[in-house]
């Protein structure tokens, strides 16, 4: 079984709990009164692989700094959850993936912006395009779903977050046997190539 530590992150009302619980039991519930953290534990197959899930979730407005930065450094990789209908929660985005590079202070950070909502498409404010734009800049995964409505949209979101972590904590090839088999193939093309020259 490999662990994997999930955070999830984003303003009130995008739906952060729905998709936790959606995830979880499969069932939808549209309203929470949701006061302090919670973290839900399971376990799930992704690509052959037993995978411990832990996923937090926090209420941002409660947190403070020093909380939300332990929250942080505890996760191995983050959703980043916005409604589709209410702009300032897009807006808050690119603020927490700043907090979340700062305080890992790694080059690569698996995360998935979601966009939440998708149904209600007579309401949206915020375009797929710009959610797209959003996460190539914010060098995140990208997902545009609706918790309410799809299940499997929820589980693909969550397997890709997932499949980010796994492939960070696999170890890179010994960089020495690397660069010989590199070296390797190098000298074997300038043989080939010498050998055919007139």
């Amino acid at each position: 079984m490999v662990p994997v530590k999930i955070l999830i992150l984003g303003a009130q009302n995008t739906g952060k709990t729905a998709l936790c619980v959606r995830f979880i039991t499969k069932r939808f519930i549209g309203e929470y009164d949701h006061k302090k953290e919670v973290t839900y534990r399971c376990s799930r197959t992704v690509d052959q692989e037993a995978v411990d899930l832990e996923i937090l979730d926090i209420t941002c407005k409660e947190s403070s700094a020093a909380s939300l930065e332990s929250s942080i450094r505890w996760a191995d990789g983050f959703l980043l959850l916005y409604s589709i209908t209410q702009r300032l929660t897009f807006m808050e985005v690119p603020r927490l993936k700043t907090l979340i590079d700062q305080t890992k202070q790694s080059l690569v950070v698996p995360a998935v912006l979601v966009a939440n909502k998708a149904d209600l498409e007579i309401g949206r404010e915020v375009t797929t395009e710009e959610g797209e734009r959003l996460a190539k800049e914010l060098r995140c995964g990208f997902r545009e779903l609706s918790v309410a409505e799809a299940v499997l949209s929820v589980e693909a979101a969550v397997f890709q977050l997932i499949r980010l972590v796994l492939d960070q904590q696999r170890p890179l090839p010994d960089r020495r046997s690397y660069m010989l088999t590199v070296r390797h193939a190098l000298t074997r093309k300038l043989t080939r190539s010498k050998t055919m020259q007139w």
